[in-house]
């Protein structure tokens, strides 16, 4: 396994859209080790995107089993992700690996309903709300070439420096 190096705005690999995941075989399981090793790697990083680090395929890792006060499904990996179901809407700060100077306020989602495969290709549906649901599009964004400074509501009011982790 190894930690793979993170694109970071400005990269312009950033904006690349990723193609779905058509082979479920050893060189998947052995990308899914590194790039969860990387994921573990990030400070406080709950999910990380295969594009992320210069994969274009629609993959994503997300972990909450840490926070065992919110509503998740625990480890996930979730390969051709996609929303089949969301609503209500809600304000929350998010961050991001690939920006790591910058947290922002973002509108999404509430509660979404997911369709994804796992690392077997086994088509699996998941119900979400709260942060996972938050967690969850963050990430699925990457996929569509996408970061969250992109959704920000106003990039003068709702965007702010980082904190710097230890």
């Amino acid at each position: 396994m190894a930690i793979l190096d993170i694109l970071k705005l400005p990269d312009p690999r950033l904006k690349q859209v990723s193609e779905p995941v058509d082979s479920f075989d050893q060189s998947l399981r052995d990308f899914l080790a590194d790039l969860e090793e990387t994921r573990l790697a990030g400070p406080g990083a709950v999910g990380i995107a295969a594009p992320q680090v210069a994969h274009f395929r629609r993959i994503v890792i997300l972990d909450l089993s840490s926070r065992p006060k919110t509503p998740n499904h625990g480890h996930l990996v979730l390969i051709n992700p996609e929303i089949t179901h969301w609503e209500g809407f809600a304000m929350g700060r998010e961050g991001c690996l690939s920006v790591p100077d910058y947290t922002g306020n973002v509108i999404r989602a509430t509660q979404i309903r997911l369709k994804a495969q796992d690392a077997d290709g086994v088509e699996h549906q998941y119900e979400m709300e709260g942060f996972e649901a938050r967690a969850v599009q963050h990430e699925l964004d990457h996929l569509d070439g996408l970061l969250f400074v992109d959704r920000v509501v106003s990039r003068r009011t709702d965007l702010y420096r980082r904190k710097v982790y230890k």
